[in-house]
């Protein structure tokens, strides 16, 4: 037998192990590619200047063109179209694979846009995507433009082009970063929060947030902002001067420790002296004032990565932790919302998968950089990258169960890049009993068998399951009691372990997932009626059925939703709760998965 045929023989076998024994299955979000928009880069043409800082920030919108797929919008507050840093956006329209189908700019000369922006205006600052605001099925956006001398926030209403079909002007809203943060007071529509990092509230330069609820005009409702900061909206004690509270974005995480009261994730990225901060705030549910909050930051609440604390080319210092974030759902498999962060100004900059506990604690962390994650990024060191300096959530754009994240990177040097990355479900089998993997060729491991003892730092399940998406191990063998990890090529044999460790088949390793059609059988389904109006039904030509077949109800943003078994031939799926739009639903049979677009009417 060749040796390829030897690996996948080996592959086939454990997996029909692992569904005979009913063994334990984790799913974990890996890596599965990126895009890299910038200018001439991933389909992205836009004549960008250097200085432009396109990607300063960025948010998804919204299916704005009626193809299908979700689009974006990228804020260049330094773009010069009318006068100097005057600033502008760009509405993205993308294809389901990352890249960029075409765009519109919307600045002071362009895009329909009939605005005077003034020099140093820096329109496009913050933009958050805030669904349809004016009701004609055409998803909608925000917009700041901080400076004083024409400060504001447009809500502005778009064309199925992403030209502007009108807009409102919110004067005298300071909102250097701006994040939709879902219905929080249950009006229909969509609330955001402006981050104002410079405000003086409690003392200089201590930061705020204010969180905006806006009427059936566009219009902010000036008597229900709540803001809060050092000494309002029930923050208390905590903040210093110069810890800048409020950074560019805030994540909205829902109601982690189940006790009524959402959570919200708020950075201070210049507090520990620049090293950086998270705020998990607590907010009422009525009032929206913060009822409890936790800080986490190196050595506190659970985060152990030690930040930097350099003197950076900016002149500031540290590695500026919590500048951006994004909710990114359960990344882990554990039931509670994961929190994605960084420190752009630690190296070329980072990004943080903080997987959060139940108590709002840090559970563990991964690392994405141009040296760890499993990515394959390259940063241009002379552009000063600074990744991580902007993250948005974006969700299901391709339709197939996987999620995207938008990292910026602003280089002072460069016009400003966005990476989108893509994290694709993949399932650890766990194998009965105690065993490891034994032979065959190590690709990682931060343990040695001759002294019994580590060579490097412990790590947790998700750090090791990354290092075997970065080394594409097809077997990883791992122990909770001492944090060992190691990685093995297919030529590795399945052997009882002593020292009480357990071996897993990564299911996402290239030659397993390549080979798919040879592992399964036959899974074709269909989904009908499709559009709906209640009930669809999703009809497979599989049989029998395991206790590992399931399907999974996604929001077209990629939140999951709910999931259940399949253990029939025709499985109903009642929508009737769910508001009218389009969802993703995934069919998972024998490790195969299918995914759908569906439309409920």
């Amino acid at each position: 037998m060749k040796p390829n045929c030897t690996k996948l023989f080996t592959l086939i076998v454990f997996l029909a192990i692992a569904i005979l024994s009913q063994a334990q299955i984790s799913t974990q979000f890996g890596p599965d590619g990126f895009v890299r928009i910038a200018e001439g880069s991933g389909g992205f043409i836009a004549d960008l200047d250097t200085g432009d800082r396109f990607s300063r920030d960025h948010d998804v919108i919204g299916d704005v063109n009626g193809d299908g797929v979700l689009d974006l919008i990228i804020g260049a507050r330094s773009d010069d179209d009318g006068a100097t840093d005057a600033g502008a956006v760009y509405i993205v329209f993308m294809n389901n694979d990352g890249t960029v189908q075409s765009n519109q700019k919307i600045s002071a000369l362009d895009g329909g846009f009939k605005e005077t922006l003034v020099e140093g205006n820096f329109f496009g600052y913050g933009v958050a995507g805030i669904g349809d605001y004016d009701n004609d099925n055409i998803p909608d956006v925000a917009v700041s433009a901080p400076s004083s001398a024409n400060r504001a926030l447009y809500i502005i209403h778009l064309n199925s082009n992403g030209t502007v079909k009108n807009y409102v002007k919110n004067s005298n809203i300071i909102a250097q970063g701006l994040s939709a943060i879902g219905d929080l007071n249950g009006d229909g529509k969509i609330d955001l929060v402006a981050c104002d990092p410079n405000s003086d509230l409690g003392g200089t330069d201590r930061g705020a947030i204010s969180i905006l609820f806006f009427d059936e005009a566009s219009q902010v409702i000036t008597h229900n902002i709540v803001t809060i900061s050092s000494t309002t909206g029930g923050f208390g004690n905590g903040l210093m001067n110069n810890d800048r509270f409020g950074g560019r974005e805030v994540a909205m995480l829902g109601d982690i420790d189940g006790d009524g009261t959402k959570e919200m994730a708020v950075g201070a990225f210049m507090s520990d002296g620049g090293k950086g901060a998270i705020w998990i705030l607590s907010l009422d549910p009525m009032t929206f004032n913060v009822v409890s909050k936790l800080k986490i930051t190196e050595g506190l609440n659970g985060f152990n990565d030690t930040l930097a604390t350099d003197t950076n080319s900016n002149g500031t210092s540290g590695a500026h932790f919590g500048h951006a974030m994004c909710a990114a759902g359960d990344l882990n498999g554990d039931g509670i919302p994961d929190l994605v962060s960084g420190a752009n100004q630690q190296g070329l900059g980072d990004a943080y998968i903080l997987y959060l506990n139940s108590d709002k604690t840090v559970k563990t962390y991964t690392k994405i950089d141009e040296l760890e994650g499993g990515f394959d990024l390259e940063f241009n060191p002379n552009s000063q990258e600074r990744f991580s300096r902007s993250i948005s959530f974006v969700g299901d754009l391709r339709g197939d169960g996987t999620i995207a994240i938008n990292i910026g990177g602003i280089g002072q040097a460069g016009t400003g890049t966005l990476y989108l990355l893509f994290f694709k479900p993949c399932e650890f089998t766990e194998q009965a009993d105690f065993n490891h993997w034994s032979g065959g060729n190590t690709l990682f491991s931060n343990w040695s068998h001759n002294a019994q003892m580590l060579t490097s730092d412990t790590l947790t399940f998700e750090q090791c399951t990354f290092k075997a998406f970065e080394t594409d191990a097809p077997y990883v063998t791992y122990n909770f009691n001492d944090g060992r990890c190691i990685c093995k090529d297919g030529n590795a044999t399945l052997t009882p372990s002593s020292e009480l460790s357990t071996a897993f088949i990564n299911e996402c390793h290239s030659s397993f997932s390549t080979n798919n059609d040879e592992l399964t059988i036959d899974s074709d389904a269909f989904v009908y009626p499709n559009p709906t109006h209640s009930e669809i039904i999703l009809e497979l030509k599989q049989t029998p059925f395991t206790e590992q077949d399931r399907f999974s109800l996604y929001s077209i943003l990629g939140q999951h939703l709910y999931t259940s078994s399949i253990d029939s031939l025709q499985t109903k799926i009642n929508l009737t709760d769910y508001p009218s739009g389009s969802y993703i639903l995934v069919a998972t049979i024998n490790g195969r998965s299918k995914a759908f677009k569906v439309l409920k009417e």
